[in-house]
């Protein structure tokens, strides 16, 4: 029987009245966090890696150079290959270039499959809140700034971006969980701290 939280491949119940054993075997040493913009990823990566101490790689950080300027694709593929050949970590951030390069190496994955209304109202909350500031899982020289193209990105991703990343893990070799409520995350991470 399927439950909720996590396609099949994985049986992890998250029931209130039952948290699940064996955490740290359920979550493996490089951990690949996906979903929309505002679902929370890069605070997920900070709670999981401080609850079963993994590195955290924020690829946002990684991937920009300041001023918002994206580097060449081959910068960009050597930088991803560097940090998926260390041996443990969990890492946050969509970017479909190098997505297949990082499944390989990652023995789980994390899927936030949140609803568009809930991860739009956290970036506006986030753009608003962190305006012209750059923030702690930004990379350095890349302020806050509102940005109607990104928003629309957000607005657009269950229709456009998430049948992508679904069809990308949907072959994966590892352990995946889908999280559809921050009930769920919320769960995860009790069960991986206790």
């Amino acid at each position: 029987m399927r439950e909720r939280g996590v396609t099949d491949q994985v049986s992890v119940h998250f029931a209130r009245s039952s948290l699940p054993l064996a955490w740290r075997q359920v979550i493996g040493n490089r951990v690949l966090i996906l979903g929309c913009p505002g679902a929370g990823k890069s605070r997920l990566a900070l709670q999981i890696g401080g609850a079963v101490g993994l590195p955290v790689i924020h690829l946002d950080q990684r991937y920009w150079r300041p001023g918002w300027q994206e580097p060449s694709r081959e910068i960009w593929r050597q930088q991803v290959t560097a940090l998926i050949a260390q041996p443990r970590w969990v890492m946050d951030g969509n970017y479909g270039g190098t997505l297949a390069l990082r499944l390989t190496a990652a023995d789980t994955v994390i899927f936030l499959d949140f609803p568009t209304w809930l991860c739009t109202l956290r970036v506006l909350r986030r753009m608003l809140g962190s305006y012209g500031r750059t923030r702690d899982d930004m990379a350095p020289g890349c302020p806050e700034a509102l940005d109607i193209k990104f928003l629309r990105y957000v607005v657009r991703y269950r229709r456009d971006a998430r049948p992508r990343h679904l069809a990308s893990i949907a072959g994966f070799h590892g352990k995946r969980m889908i999280l559809r409520r921050p009930g769920e995350v919320t769960r995860l991470i009790a069960a991986l701290r206790s």
